[in-house]
């Protein structure tokens, strides 16, 4: 596999898995500790989700405050735009952001650390996300950075208004975001 950190933000990490492929379709390791131990990821993941969401839908961006998730992102059907926002006040390059296409076609995943607000947005008609976190979700730890904040300027790739959940709408921006110090 090759493992590529942002330029922007050398914490987030695009890994490119080998994929094996033929006439019958294609084969690859979704994860393998040994050897992502060994590319610098030796983190333990505690729990995997799977999301399913409709062209248009953005979900994010969210974090845990306390007992901060570091999450491994891959898409298994459709495609999306992923991003990751630096969210610790203490980072150089905090509010800052990075954007990747992830689709069942690139086979793409993505790396993001503890302390980095996490969201995405669909691009086909229907995608399904599988996530690897390294701890579990706490809602009353959860919090949500607005979508839309112009001081952080995300550069969704969106025809028109996104389909959010009242939570993302209540997202805060930048600047009254509680975070990390």
């Amino acid at each position: 596999m090759i493992v590529t950190p942002d330029d922007k933000l050398p914490d987030v990490l695009k890994i490119e898995p080998r994929v094996f492929g033929d006439s019958r379709g294609f084969f690859f390791e979704v994860f393998q500790q040994e050897r992502y131990s060994s590319s610098g990821l030796s983190q333990a993941f505690v729990q995997d989700n799977v999301s399913r969401s409709s062209r248009g839908t953005l979900r994010g961006l969210h974090f845990q405050l306390v007992r901060p998730q570091a999450k491994l992102i891959q898409v298994i059907r459709g495609e999306i735009f992923d991003v990751a926002v630096d969210v610790r006040k203490s980072s150089p390059t905090f509010g800052q952001w990075t954007g990747y296409r992830l689709s069942d076609v690139n086979h793409h995943q993505l790396y993001i650390p503890a302390g980095f607000a996490h969201g995405f947005c669909v691009i086909s008609e229907t995608a399904d996300v599988l996530y690897k976190c390294t701890d579990y979700y706490f809602p009353q730890h959860e919090r949500c950075l607005l979508w839309n904040d112009p001081a952080v300027g995300i550069a969704w790739p969106l025809e028109d208004f996104p389909i959010l959940s009242a939570k993302d709408q209540q997202g805060q921006t930048l600047a009254n975001l509680e975070s990390f110090d």
